[in-house]
């Protein structure tokens, strides 16, 4: 039992030092690809710049039972996770938030007097005005939009969904075919 223990506390502080020498590995090494990294909307812009990927927009609110449930549930998946890092940035986006965001060389903002709490005009641009939460788009490498997703879903829907977009089958087939032969 002590040698266990022993084991234990050396694996343990070596991976400590390990990661006080270099932090970006010991996190790679801790997560796997088993949670999600999520940036903010200017991370996200910023790392496209020089590593182009396709944006994953989580437009939520503070007060969205069902965008809190997706957090505790579907984007706690593993599968979703692994595929979320591998094809996009994913970014939280609050729909209601009140900083200015630059988005395409404008400067969107907060409207208060516009929906339940008011939104942002970037939220709003997003989903067409159609105000659901939760509510996702998918942007490609150019932030152009590619489609909205409303509503919660569960791992294995949101899974089609990124592996749809993520392996760009949406450029020459539609989600309905793709579904059809998805999983077979």
């Amino acid at each position: 039992m002590k040698k266990v223990l022993k084991s234990t506390l050396i694996l343990s502080l070596a991976f400590l030092a390990f990661a006080f020498i270099n932090p970006d590995k010991a996190t790679s090494l801790t997560d796997k690809g088993d949670v999600i990294k999520w940036y903010t909307w200017e991370e996200a812009i910023k790392l496209n710049e020089t590593h182009p990927k396709k944006l994953f927009v989580d437009v939520y609110t503070d007060w969205c039972g069902w965008c809190k449930r997706m957090d505790q549930t579907t984007f706690t998946d593993p599968g979703v996770a692994k595929l979320m890092n591998k094809h996009f940035y994913p970014v939280k986006f609050n729909a209601e938030q009140q900083e200015n965001v630059v988005f395409k060389n404008y400067t969107l903002k907060y409207i208060p007097n516009a929906g339940r709490k008011g939104v942002h005009e970037l939220a709003y641009s997003l989903l067409d005005g159609k105000m659901g939460y939760p509510a996702f788009v998918y942007l490609d490498e150019k932030q152009d939009r590619i489609t909205i997703s409303p509503g919660y879903k569960e791992a294995d829907a949101i899974i089609k969904e990124l592996t749809f977009i993520g392996e760009e089958h949406y450029k020459n087939k539609s989600f309905n075919e793709f579904s059809k032969a998805y999983g077979k």
